[in-house]
């Protein structure tokens, strides 16, 4: 009787490699689903607590820990507006100070929709405005908080996705360049052209700031980034100066 041989998978066959290919693929796409429908809300809430710290650093309030931060952030911000393209606050039936302008982004300011915060520093109202723009290597954005004249910087505050460590990062590591901001105006006189400007030659010490040394693209990005910025604001100011702040 001849010898019968056992046949088995063949694991050395193409098809066994595609099939095992495809069953792998499959494994590690669903085990990366799970994972990230796990922590995103983890990573979401990080993300909001984020950036309720950047709001804060604008309205130079730092050093606190994320407790105390997401407490005093709660504290300070009265509301998250959405402005209409009259720079009019347009209305929203929204219950709580994360839920308006607090979830607009890049994206949104792209599409024209305008987030502002208002802002209790003890007695006084601050107003603090978003900002986006470009660097040398890649988005830039910032946070500029103006009292309640809408005409003066009270603080500010700036962030990268990914600019050269000592030279472009330093818009956001250099706390001192960014206090360098605060008391700037943000209008020439008898202008409602935006004067607030990052220059490599100061000649208008009231509106500019020194550009940081060695970093002219990124200087000249955050220049263009307030210009632009803060220029879809202009109605807002203007309609805040006309009614004395409030």
């Amino acid at each position: 009787m001849a010898n019968e041989t056992k046949k088995g998978l063949n694991t050395n066959s193409n098809s066994y490699t595609i099939i095992y290919s495809a069953i792998m693929v499959i494994i590690v796409a669903f085990l990366l689903a799970f994972v990230y429908k796990t922590l995103k809300d983890r990573q979401d809430a990080n993300v909001a607590l984020d950036k309720k710290k950047q709001i804060l650093y604008a309205l130079n309030i730092r050093g606190l820990n994320d407790e105390d931060a997401a407490a005093k952030y709660k504290e300070v911000v009265v509301s998250d507006d959405i402005l209409a393209e009259n720079g009019e606050v347009a209305p929203f039936d929204g219950k709580d100070n994360e839920s308006n302008g607090f979830k607009l982004g890049s994206a949104d300011y792209k599409e024209g929709k305008l987030a502002v915060y208002t802002c209790k520093i003890g007695e006084d109202t601050k107003y603090v405005i978003p900002v986006y723009g470009m660097g040398l290597w890649g988005p830039i954005s910032g946070y500029i908080a103006l009292d309640s004249d809408c005409q003066t910087v009270f603080g500010a505050y700036f962030n990268h996705d990914s600019e050269t460590a000592g030279l472009g990062a330093e818009i956001k590591d250099d706390q001192s360049w960014q206090e360098k901001f605060k008391g700037k105006k943000l209008f020439a006189e008898g202008s409602d052209d935006i004067a607030l400007s990052v220059e490599k030659n100061v000649d208008k010490p009231e509106s500019q700031v020194d550009a940081v040394t060695g970093a002219t693209l990124t200087s000249n990005g955050v220049r263009d980034m307030l210009k632009e910025g803060l220029g879809k604001y202009v109605g807002f100011f203007k309609s805040k100066q006309n009614k004395g702040g409030n």
